[in-house]
């Protein structure tokens, strides 16, 4: 953990699949019906899990091992989405915790919001669904600009919709893209070691500001409890 001055943090942002929601279950649910439609094996949610903060392209390699440039590629992803669309809040739920920190964060007139590279209408169905909209002082989302993570320009959008500078923000996620999103944003980060990481990633080359094992510990580092 790098030396942090806490007591300027007035805004957090976080990404979502993976740090704020566990979106897993229903992400590999749809991947499965997706690879039954094909006549292929479904897979683990253990094996495809590390992938589900990547997005569908990813999940479509895991679970098919096809490459993007491959013919059928796009159609699959494509497919991918519209079945999780379906299936988007079947069992997708806040980790344990992250309402508590949310609420926190909240009684202390801190702002929060979401920076996530999932793509509108299931960003804004999700958060729909999970009763999260309005509590949202922000949300940007994977093709709301032109860049998305690890591009700094989604942070800086979010810091403007929230109306805070980025010197007072911290940015939590669970994938080095967003600490270096975070980091070229001029943020501090928080790397989520609780979310989808691969077991050959390595968050301790990620260079974040500090590392938290789950939720809560966000709110203890924060010393707002």
């Amino acid at each position: 953990m790098k030396n942090s001055n806490k007591s300027l943090i007035n805004t957090v942002l976080f990404d979502l699949d993976g740090t704020v929601l566990d979106t897993a279950q229903d992400l590999v649910g749809a991947l499965n019906i997706v690879l039954q439609e094909q006549g292929c094996s479904p897979v683990s949610l253990e094996k495809a899990r590390p992938s589900v903060s990547l997005g569908a392209g990813a999940l479509i390699k895991c679970g098919f091992g096809y490459r993007s440039d491959e013919p059928d590629f796009e159609t699959l992803r494509q497919r991918l989405v519209t079945v999780y669309s379906e299936h988007i809040a079947d069992y997708t739920c806040l980790f344990d915790g992250m309402d508590d920190v949310l609420t926190t964060l909240e009684r202390q007139n801190i702002r929060w919001g979401i920076v996530t590279n999932k793509i509108t209408f299931l960003t804004e169905s999700l958060l729909e669904k999970l009763d999260l909209t309005k509590r949202c002082a922000c949300v940007v989302s994977g093709d709301t600009l032109s860049e998305k993570k690890p591009h700094p320009a989604p942070l800086l959008h979010a810091c403007q919709l929230a109306q805070s500078d980025p010197t007072r923000c911290i940015y939590v996620g669970d994938a080095a893209r967003d600490i270096e999103a975070g980091q070229r944003a001029g943020m501090q980060t928080v790397a989520a070691l609780y979310g989808y990481i691969a077991e050959n990633d390595n968050p301790h080359h990620w260079n974040a500001t500090a590392m938290i094992d789950k939720p809560l510990d966000l709110l203890n580092w924060l010393e707002l409890c």
